[in-house]
């Protein structure tokens, strides 16, 4: 192995004596899911010991790979959120990822070494875990559960992103050949539903006394697999298939009252796109694969692993409510803690001056665009209370500043339309308490976007560190992608029901009728897109359906903070990091275009 060569299976498993400090670092509770314990000493595997105790450091270890390896360093979730048709923010963050250049990225290279990393470790935790003999069996598969979802989760994770992967099944230091051939995605969708299925028969319902809230659970294994058949089965759909996708270019340009050019925004025009082939899925059923989605997503919401619901919306984002059955697989991270954390309230949501403060110091820099906000009903509980209306930057502070949205609100505020037109008397104040007026604010870049208010819940909004649960899986997936397998299976009624058990949640209109299977198809992905803004879903839904050349240039070049949103074919999968082509003897080329 060369010294080289530590970009994957890095200081922990390039080496054959584990070190267990770095696991020792993030414990599990009952009631307050990750605690923090500080590592007290450097051990072997050997002596970690056959103990309930030692079952838990083996599988808190393979959990804080998330932190550690991958979320701390900003990496995650920027590689899967930051290339998608209705994400925007400033160029020096979202940068050559943001722009389709993936070559030499920091991030994507993270997406291939951090998976890696951690299935390395979730191998050497089953293999030690299995020969264990002083614990209960139950808690034995439980653990082994946990492990199997993990692996398969990275592996789903990484499929999407690279297509063809090395697989491997146990870790290196039994012997596992460091460099192995890509197997193709077929196989390792094989890999990963065994081991999800196994790990829905291996692990504790959310019913279970025993289950530890902030674990994944059978049910999480479960709607993953649902998910997972979904992904096979729209990938695998007939070239040409139809969706119906509302998009377009941002804005029009118009003349003011002054005589000068501004941007107007526009509504987004509904485009019907016929679906691309997607490689490595040609050879899948997609008929069965539904059916299999269908069985699993079944299973969830009939209670087969416990019971799961859909969190009010009041409470769905709270941090009171991050134990709520509607988070099957989510990371969380502790609040001030530097090096075992995320900066997802940090990118998401911005940190504050200091905690009594109105004012932004730093962050709140990704956001939806007016394509995305214009999907909504007005009185959608998702833009009404789930995006960010009014909000402050420490720099405002010296004029009286505040930043609206969107666009179309700019009468309320202030009376006058985006052209300069007298329009209404101002529903808001002109002028702020110590008499000042009030200067509100709407601009046509960066600053001034569909922000969400997922991630502003957390212990200390002052800052960089704060905590903040950012969900890998929600119920709401699984009921969608119940109403997604129905209308594929031509159930019109059935996906009618689970898609508006969703749109119900948050107030919005339901659909009635018989739409067409096209119409109904459509409406499951754009609810999907608004549903889970800004949790990493978006990319991948348009790639898994043959749609995502087509929905991210029918932008027109530039989004709304002038983004490029130019793609061609090399931009459906992400390059393999280059250190991976130099060393591994099997891998003699890259992804197409890369």
């Amino acid at each position: 192995m060369k010294s080289s060569d530590s970009r994957r299976f890095n200081h922990k498993s390039s080496i054959f004596i584990f070190q267990f400090s770095i696991f020792i670092l993030l414990l599990f509770s009952s009631c307050n899911g990750w605690l923090e314990e500080k590592p007290t000493s450097n051990i072997g595997p050997e002596q970690v010991g056959d103990s309930r105790e030692a079952v838990d450091l083996w599988v808190t270890g393979v959990y804080s790979n998330w932190l550690y390896d991958m979320f701390c360093w900003t990496n995650f979730p920027r590689c899967l959120e930051l290339d998608n048709d209705y994400i925007s923010g400033p160029d020096w963050l979202f940068g050559t990822l943001g722009a389709g250049n993936f070559a030499g990225n920091d991030d994507i290279a993270k997406l291939w070494n951090g998976p890696y990393n951690l299935i390395n470790d979730a191998n050497m935790a089953i293999r030690y875990i299995e020969a264990m003999k002083e614990i209960d069996e139950d808690y034995r598969d439980n653990a082994i559960g946990e492990l199997l979802f993990q692996k398969a989760f990275c592996y789903y994770i990484m499929v999407r992103a690279f297509g063809p992967l090395p697989y491997y099944d146990t870790d290196v230091s039994a012997g596992a050949d460091f460099y192995k051939p890509r197997a193709s995605v077929a196989t390792i969708y094989d890999h990963i539903t065994e081991m999800l299925e196994q790990a829905a028969t291996l692990m504790y319902t959310r019913d279970n006394p025993n289950y530890q809230p902030g674990h994944v659970s059978a049910g999480s294994a479960a709607g993953l697999l649902a998910k997972v058949y979904a992904t096979m089965g729209s990938a695998s759909l007939p070239e040409g298939t139809e969706i119906i996708v509302r998009t377009g270019a941002p804005y029009d340009e118009a003349t003011n009252v002054s005589g000068e050019k501004v941007k107007v925004c526009r509504v987004p025009e509904a485009m019907t796109i016929q679906k691309d082939t997607v490689a490595g899925y040609t050879g899948m059923d997609p008929q069965a694969c539904y059916e299999r989605a269908a069985h699993w997503a079944k299973r969830v919401s009939d209670g087969d692993f416990g019971t799961y619901t859909l969190a009010p919306y009041d409470e769905l984002w709270a941090a009171s409510g991050r134990d709520a059955s509607e988070f099957m697989w989510a990371i969380r991270s502790i609040s001030g803690e530097e090096k075992y954390c995320t900066h997802v309230h940090t990118y998401f949501s911005g940190y504050k001056v200091s905690a009594s403060s109105e004012f932004i110091y730093s962050g709140g820099w990704i956001g939806n665009t007016n394509n995305w906000y214009q999907l909504f009903d007005d009185d959608d509980y998702r833009i009404t209370k789930g995006v960010r209306h009014t909000w402050r930057y420490y720099y405002q502070e010296s004029y009286n500043g505040v930043f609206i949205y969107p666009q179309s609100w700019q009468p309320r505020f202030s009376g006058f339309d985006a052209l300069g037109n007298w329009v209404q008397e101002p529903e808001y104040p002109t002028e702020s308490a110590d008499g000042r007026a009030i200067v509100w604010q709407y601009n046509t870049s960066y600053e001034c976007l569909a922000f969400t208010t997922k991630y502003d819940d957390v212990e200390d909004d002052a800052t960089d560190y704060a905590d903040s649960n950012y969900p890998f899986l929600r119920y709401a997936d699984v009921l969608l992608v119940r109403a997604e397998a129905e209308n594929e299976l031509g159930h019109t009624a059935e996906a009618v029901k689970w898609l508006n058990a969703v749109r119900s949640r948050s107030n919005a209109t339901l659909v009635e009728g018989t739409p067409s299977q096209t119409r109904l198809r459509s409406l499951i992905l754009e609810e999907r897109a608004k549903e889970f803004a800004c949790e990493g879903d978006r990319r991948w839904d348009l790639v898994r359906w043959g749609i995502y050349l087509q929905a991210m240039n029918a932008i027109g070049g530039r989004d709304d903070s002038d983004v490029s949103k130019e793609r061609t074919r090399r931009n459906l999968l992400y390059p393999l990091p280059v250190t991976e082509i130099n060393a591994n003897p099997y891998i003699t080329e890259n992804n197409f275009g890369w």
